[in-house]
This record gives structure tokens, C-alpha cells and sequence, in this order.
């Protein structure tokens, strides 16, 4: 049920999908749709890399939303880099300070609600004493402060560190995925009362709507990876390991997304599918799939394991962000981050379980989905918490 609020909004962003890939600006997408289907009034502050600048009217249009929603886009160009160190983050300060001009020149807004470091230059402000609009901060993953998998992720690593602690020292609140995550925002010196825990969500259409049939034992298992080719995203320890043990299982395994053909294993019961965009193209393939792999060495909440536990698949994933909150023993397996023997072993014991076994595990996964972790209720708590803080600090309605 629809309720009614009269809450300004401004939503700061890098990009939301469709318009720049990727799980942050997909969160961006459906917190945007579900604030508005909750009444808020909201202007959304975001940009494109390359191509025309769309207008409001097509935004609106291509986000699906509808004429009478109480919604602004302000779109912007992302500016371009010049490769040299630091350039992401010279270049994310000046998106901040565009964004920030075309914020003051809108109508007051009782909250503003960042991603990443689109706030920047407003919490610059506000510790100057130039900006009183309360700022909640959302950086995901944070990313910069778990592992890295290599020297150079170390190295880019450092240099976000200092940016992301100041914005998140001179925000209003934090907004945390909760899990691992929380412990990292108070370690940057954010007490308590100012980290407000939202776990993301999934739209509940994505939901499978049949039950997974029982496998027989004679069936071989198949997995699937689905995701770009990152070196944080573990796909060189589970080639490793892949490499050593399909010979000694009956695994069929599937990857989606963009992966290098130097990264293809030559074995005929691996297949590439390549960047699949259509949703349900990827729910089709994941439906065929009995477990989802994620062996990353860092992450916030992936979206892509909350699709997967939608579809009724179980997950094996590594202990890292807020992914303890989506895996547990009732629905999969957690392993340590970069650890390939631990992936092996765990591999093993999944070729070796009960269909009985695999099937209990697929079915918590989308009773978990269905009772904790749908945008409905996400945005709902989200809209709650952020009530909740202007009234408390006397500024709300």
C-alpha cells in the first residue's frame, strides 16, 4: 500500500542504471522507484559518461516512471580523466562540485541521500559552516578498507581511503549494508548513532515463482558465475581450481558476463555466455543452475547473490562485507576470501552432497529473499530511518 509523505529528496549519485552498469547504480535505480512509490518528493542528481544527455522527460520515461510521480532528473557528463594516479578521485571531487552547484540552485531539501563521493564538495561545505542540509553517506562495499587481491588494488586502495573517511566524518549519517561492513564505518571514527543499517534488496518480481524440482543423483550439479571481469572478483583462484577438479567431478559450469578469452577454461562442460543484459535471459540460465559462485576477495551486498537466492539457488561465497547476512549454513557455504584450497574443498563437498541436501539449501534461499530482503520493504525501512533522524534532530515536518 501506497503511503503518503511529503519529504524532499535529493538523491546524489555516480550513475544509475540503465544509464552506467553496475550494483551501485542498480541500488540506485530501485531506491529511487520505491522512495517515489512511497510518496517522497525526489530529484535525482545523476550523470552519463559518454553520448547525449538525456532529458528529464526521457529519464522518466526509460525508468518507468509515471507522470504524476513527484520526480526531477538533473543529469550531468561524468568527467574524463586523464589516466594519470588519482584521476578517478580529481575527477569524482568535480562531479561532487557540479553537483553541488545545480543542488542549491533546486527548491530546500530535508534530506540528501549520497552515493559514493557525490557529497564531496557539499560535506566540504558543511564543514565550513556554508551548508546546513542534513547528507547521509552510502559508500558500499568499502571496498578500500578489506583485502585487496593484488599490489596495484593496494595502491588504489590508499588513496581512497582519505577521501572516503573525511566524507564519512562530516556526514549526518552513514548508511550501512550492516554485516562486515558496519565494524569498518565505526573504525573511521563514526560513532554509533550516526550508522543506520539497510540491508539491499531485490525487486520481488524477480522472485522464482515454481519450486525447483528434486534432482536426480545420477545429475551432475551445475554452476554458474555471473559478473565482469575484476581481479577482486576471484576468478583467477576459481579457474585454479576449476582446472584441477572437473576432471574429478561431474560439474557443468556456466559464467556470464564480459570474461577475456584468456581467461576461458578449454574443457567441454564449461560454457561462456558473454554480457547478457536481458533480465530474463539471466533468470532462464540461473533457473538451469543449481549454485551460484562468488569467490570474491572484497564486497558490499552483492545484487548478484540476492538474484541468485531469488531464483531458489544455493551460494557459495566468501566471508567478506555484508555477504554474511545473505549466506549462512541454511542456504550455502562461506569460504575465506583468496583462499583456494578452501574453494576446493568446498567445491568437493558440493559435488559429493545429497540432492535432498542441495534442494533444502535452494529453498532457504528464497524463503530468505521473500522474508527479509525485498525492496518493498527496504525502501520502507530506508524512508523509516531517515524520518526517524529529522525528527529527532528537529528537522522534520
Amino acid at each position: 500500500m501506497q503511503q503518503t509523505t511529503f519529504l524532499r529528496i535529493a538523491l546524489l549519485t555516480d550513475g544509475i542504471f540503465p544509464y552506467v552498469i553496475g550494483g551501485m547504480q542498480k541500488h540506485s535505480y530501485y531506491l529511487c522507484r520505491f522512495l517515489l512509490d512511497l510518496g517522497v518528493e525526489l530529484t535525482l542528481f545523476h550523470c552519463v559518461t559518454s553520448g547525449e544527455i538525456p532529458s528529464e522527460e526521457t529519464v522518466r520515461a526509460e525508468l518507468g516512471f509515471s507522470d504524476d510521480a513527484n520526480f526531477k532528473s538533473i543529469c550531468l557528463r561524468f568527467p574524463k580523466g586523464n589516466g594519470l594516479p588519482g584521476h578517478y578521485l580529481r575527477s569524482s571531487f568535480l562531479y561532487s562540485k557540479m553537483q553541488a552547484e545545480k543542488l542549491k540552485k533546486e527548491a530546500p531539501f530535508d534530506f540528501i541521500y549520497s552515493k559514493g563521493f557525490s557529497a564531496w564538495a557539499l560535506l566540504d561545505e558543511k564543514k565550513r559552516g556554508k551548508f546546513q542540509t542534513p547528507i547521509g553517506v552510502k559508500f558500499h562495499g568499502y571496498e578500500m578498507y578489506q583485502a585487496p587481491p593484488n599490489l596495484k588494488a593496494k595502491l588504489q586502495y590508499m588513496m581512497l581511503r582519505g577521501p572516503v573517511k573525511f566524507c564519512n566524518s562530516l556526514a549526518d549519517v552513514v548508511f550501512s549494508y550492516g554485516g562486515k561492513i558496519t565494524p569498518i564505518i565505526a573504525s573511521l571514527g563514526v560513532a554509533d548513532e550516526r550508522i543506520i543499517e539497510i540491508p539491499t534488496g531485490i525487486e520481488s518480481k524477480w522472485l522464482r515463482k515454481d519450486e525447483r524440482k528434486l534432482k536426480e543423483a545420477s545429475e551432475p550439479k551445475k554452476l554458474l558465475f555471473l559478473g565482469r571481469y575484476e581481479r577482486r572478483k576471484g576468478i583467477e583462484e576459481l579457474n585454479e581450481v576449476l582446472i584441477k577438479i572437473l576432471d574429478r567431478t561431474r560439474f557443468e559450469v556456466a559464467f556470464i558476463g564480459p570474461i577475456p578469452g584468456s581467461k576461458h577454461i578449454q574443457h567441454d562442460r564449461v560454457v561462456y555466455h558473454g554480457k547478457i543484459m536481458e533480465q530474463e535471459r539471466i533468470q532462464e540460465i540461473m533457473d538451469q543452475s543449481d549454485v551460484l559462485l562468488t569467490p570474491s576477495h572484497s564486497e558490499g551486498m552483492p545484487n548478484v547473490i540476492m538474484e541468485g537466492m531469488a531464483r531458489a539457488m544455493a551460494i557459495l561465497a566468501t566471508d567478506v562485507g555484508a555477504v554474511p547476512l545473505q549466506v549462512d549454513e541454511q542456504n550455502g557455504w562461506r569460504i575465506e576470501a583468496a583462499n583456494a584450497q578452501a574453494l576446493e574443498e568446498t567445491l568437493l563437498c558440493i559435488d559429493a552432497i545429497s540432492p535432498e541436501e542441495l534442494h533444502s539449501k535452494q529453498r532457504a534461499s528464497k524463503k530468505k529473499i521473500k522474508e527479509q530482503f525485498t525492496w518493498e520493504d527496504v525502501s520502507a525501512s530506508t524512508l523509516e530511518r531517515i524520518t526517524e533522524f529529522l525528527n529527532q534532530t528537529g528537522r522534520g515536518e
